[in-house]
């Protein structure tokens, strides 16, 4: 990767776009959507950030090397979110049935 800023990298891909990722693995456990459809979401979420990278910071459009580790990093935030959402709220519905086993997980009672 031709010249890689760990400070832009940071502040577009992580804090913005993985703001925007952690959002989107809420709403499709909030949804009871399949974690699948992160899939489609990330690539289009990646997009936009290949898209910010490459008008704001003068980076080359066929830099995909940059472009899977955005895709990457947007769907490690999704599904870290999905689990802790789903866990939260599997508890939270149905406290009789399941209890809390971690931060992203549940068990039966």
């Amino acid at each position: 990767m031709e010249n890689f800023n760990l400070w832009e990298f940071l502040g577009i891909t992580v804090f913005l776009f993985g703001a925007g990722a952690f959002l989107m693995g809420q709403a499709l456990a909030e949804t009871w959507r399949h974690i699948g459809w992160s899939l489609p979401y990330g690539l289009m979420l990646a997009a936009a950030n290949h898209f910010l990278d490459a008008a704001l910071f003068t980076r080359a459009w066929g830099s995909y090397a940059h472009f899977i580790l955005d895709f990457i990093i947007i769907l490690l935030i999704t599904i870290l979110s999905y689990r802790l959402t789903l866990a939260r709220k599997m508890v939270r519905q149905y406290p009789w049935i399941y209890e809390q086993a971690g931060p992203l997980s549940w068990r039966k009672k």
